[in-house]
C-alpha cells in the first residue's frame, strides 16, 4: 500500500508533470526514478517497469499482463496485491501513444480508487492525495473524479470537506472541456443543492427549538439555504433522468413553504413526461402528495393503476386493492380481485399474511354473494392451477408457515381450501394441527370449507367444460 502511494507520489511529482503528459513530449524514465520492489509472486519482466530499450509490442504485452494481475486480485479482494502491481501500472503515463497516454489517467483514477476504498490501511489523507493528483492529470475526467472524490468524504461524513470540493469544482473551466462536461458540471451543482438542503433541514431544527431573537438569525441563515438548495435542485430534475433524492429534496423544500402549485407541477411532470425513463419511484411520490392533500380516491386511483402497471408487486397495490373493494363499481371489485391474486405470484409476497388475508376475504365475499361472480375466480385460477399448488400449497411450506407463522397458515388454508378442495395437502394437515390444538378457528374453517367444496367442485367442472369448448 505504502508503495502504491510513495510510486504515485515520486511519478507524478518527479517525471509525469503536466506539461509532459498534456503537450506529448517525450519523458525520459530510468530505472533508479522508480522503486525496486521484489514481489515473489511477480513474473521477472515487471519487477522493474521501464520501456527504454524495449519494442512498443513488448511494452504493450508487458502492460495488458499487468493489468489483468491487477483485475484478478481485484476479483479476489487481493487489495495489497493489487496495490504492488499498481506501482508498476503507473508507467502507464508515460506511453508513446497520445491516445492511450490520455486514457491511462482514468484507468489508474479507477482502479486506484477502488483499492484505497477497501485497503485496510488506507488513509482519508491519501485518498484525498491520489484524488488531487487524479484531478490535475485528467481533464478529460476532471468532474467525474470531483464527483467521486465528494462520494468519498460524505461516506467519512466529512461534509463541510465534500461541500468545499462541490464548491471548487463547480467554478473549474478549461476551455472546451467544461462544455464537453456540461453533465457532470450539472451533478456538480445538484450535489451541492442536495447539501444545502442537508444544512437547511439542520436550521429547521434548530430553529424549531429556538426562541427569541437568535431563532430569527437562524430563520434567516435557513431562507438562505433554501434558495441556494432550490436554483440547483430545480435545474436538475428538469433534465430527463432519474433523480429520485433531487425530487424528494426538492418537494420537501417547497411544501415546507407551502408551495403546492409547484410541488404538483414538478411531480407530475417528474412521473408523465414521456422524455423522462420510466420510474415507479415518480408515481410513488405524485401519490403521496396527492394523498397528503387530500385528493379524492378517484384520482389517487388513477394514479396508482398506472403503477400496478409499470410495478404489479409493489406494496402500495394493497392500498390500491382496498380502495377498490371500497368501491360501488362491479368492475373495480373484478380488478382489486386479479390485482391480489397477481402480487401473490411473486415470491416476496408468499409469507405476507395481509395479502393472503385480503384474498380469503375476497372469495368469502363472492361465495357467500351466491357465488354471482364465482367466474372471476374461476378465470384467476385457471392461468394459476398448474404452478401455484407447488409454489404456495406443498406440504413442506405447510409445515413451515405452521411452524413459523399460525395466523398466515390459517389464511393460505382457507384459501387452498377452497381453490383446491378439503383434499389439498396444504389444507389437510394445517386443519388437522389447528383441530389438534383445540383451536376454534381452525374447526370453524373446516366446517366452512367443508360447505363450499360442492362450490369448489363445480368451479373446476365450469373450467373444464369452457376447456373442451
Amino acid at each position: 500500500m505504502d508503495s502504491f502511494v510513495e510510486q504515485l507520489k515520486r511519478g507524478t511529482e518527479e517525471e509525469f508533470t503536466d506539461e509532459s503528459v498534456w503537450d506529448g513530449s517525450a519523458v525520459n524514465t530510468t530505472s533508479s526514478s522508480l522503486p525496486d520492489i521484489y514481489l515473489p509472486f511477480l513474473p521477472r519482466y515487471l519487477l522493474h517497469p521501464t520501456t527504454r530499450g524495449r519494442k512498443a509490442t513488448e511494452f504493450q504485452e508487458t502492460k495488458k499482463t499487468c493489468l489483468n494481475y491487477i483485475q484478478d486480485a481485484l476479483l479476489q479482494h487481493q487489495w495489497q496485491r493489487a496495490a504492488e502491481f499498481m506501482t508498476n501500472y503507473l508507467e502507464t503515463l508515460e506511453n508513446t501513444s497520445a491516445e492511450k497516454r490520455m486514457a491511462a489517467p482514468e484507468v489508474i483514477w479507477r482502479i486506484g480508487t477502488e483499492i484505497l476504498c477497501h485497503h485496510s490501511k488506507s488513509s482519508i489523507e491519501e485518498f484525498n492525495y491520489f484524488a488531487e493528483r487524479m484531478k490535475n492529470l485528467g481533464v478529460k475526467t476532471y468532474l467525474k473524479v470531483c464527483l467521486e472524490h465528494v462520494f468519498h468524504l460524505l461516506c467519512n461524513g466529512l461534509i463541510d470537506d465534500a461541500y468545499q470540493n462541490l464548491s471548487l469544482a463547480e467554478g473549474w473551466r478549461y476551455g472546451e472541456q467544461t462544455t464537453a462536461q456540461d453533465k457532470e458540471l450539472k451533478l456538480i451543482q445538484a450535489y451541492k443543492g442536495l447539501l444545502d438542503y442537508y444544512n437547511w433541514a439542520k436550521k429547521r431544527k434548530a430553529v424549531l427549538e429556538l426562541d427569541g431573537n437568535f431563532a430569527d438569525s437562524v430563520e434567516q441563515e435557513m431562507h438562505s439555504f433554501f434558495r441556494q438548495a432550490a436554483v440547483n435542485l430545480k435545474e436538475i430534475i428538469k433534465i430527463p433522468g432519474v433523480w429520485d433524492p433531487f425530487v424528494k429534496c426538492y418537494v420537501d423544500l417547497l411544501e415546507f413553504y407551502e408551495d403546492y402549485e409547484e410541488v404538483r407541477q414538478v411531480l407530475s411532470e417528474y412521473a408523465y413526461n414521456s422524455k423522462f425513463p420510466p420510474n415507479p419511484n415518480a408515481h410513488v411520490y405524485y401519490y403521496q402528495f396527492l394523498k397528503r392533500q387530500g385528493e379524492s380516491k378517484k384520482t389517487l386511483m388513477s394514479v396508482l393503476k398506472i403503477l400496478h402497471e409499470i410495478v404489479p408487486s409493489h406494496e402500495l397495490m394493497l392500498e390500491y386493492n382496498a380502495m377498490l373493494q371500497k368501491s360501488k363499481k362491479r368492475k373495480n371489485h373484478r380488478l382489486g380481485l386479479e390485482i391480489i391474486f397477481t402480487l401473490l405470484d411473486f415470491a416476496g409476497w408468499k409469507e405476507y399474511v395481509k395479502a393472503w388475508s385480503c384474498l380469503a376475504k375476497q372469495i368469502k365475499q363472492i361465495l357467500e354473494n351466491s357465488s354471482k361472480h364465482l367466474d372471476w375466480v374461476t378465470e384467476e385460477w385457471n392461468s394459476r392451477k398448474d404452478w401455484w399448488p407447488a409454489f404456495h400449497f406443498s406440504h413442506y411450506l405447510a409445515k413451515r408457515n405452521w411452524q413459523e407463522n399460525e395466523s398466515l397458515a390459517c389464511e393460505k388454508a382457507l384459501v387452498a381450501g377452497i381453490l383446491l378442495g378439503k383434499d389439498c395437502k396444504y389444507f389437510r394437515y394445517v386443519s388437522h394441527q389447528g383441530c389438534k390444538a383445540k383451536k376454534e378457528k381452525f374447526r370453524t374453517m373446516k366446517k366452512y370449507v367443508k360447505k363450499h367444496s360442492s362450490t369448489h367442485l363445480r368451479a373446476s367442472d365450469v373450467l373444464d367444460s369452457c376447456t373442451h369448448l
